[in-house]
């Protein structure tokens, strides 16, 4: 059974940067990967504080939240 990767952003370039480097190398055989632009679904924001997340570029796995430099706060995308 695949887990499941939630990669939160905002389109910035360190987000686009990080999205490339992190999400493209992960194994798409062992993980079911969900992109989630965190401008264009604000919606998704409460879900993302949920997990943890503080700051995006963020790759939530398996309920672990791992922040990828800094883009924005989640405060900032209210």
């Amino acid at each position: 059974m695949k887990s499941k990767a939630v990669f939160y952003h905002a389109g910035c370039p360190v987000c686009v940067n990080a999205e490339r480097t992190f999400v493209g190398a992960l194994d798409r055989d062992r993980f079911d990967v969900e992109i989630v632009h965190l401008g264009s679904a604000k919606q998704r924001i409460v879900e993302a504080e949920k997990l943890g997340v503080k700051s995006v570029p963020a790759l939530a796995v398996g309920g672990q939240v791992f922040h990828i430099n800094f883009g924005a706060s989640l405060a900032d995308l209210r």
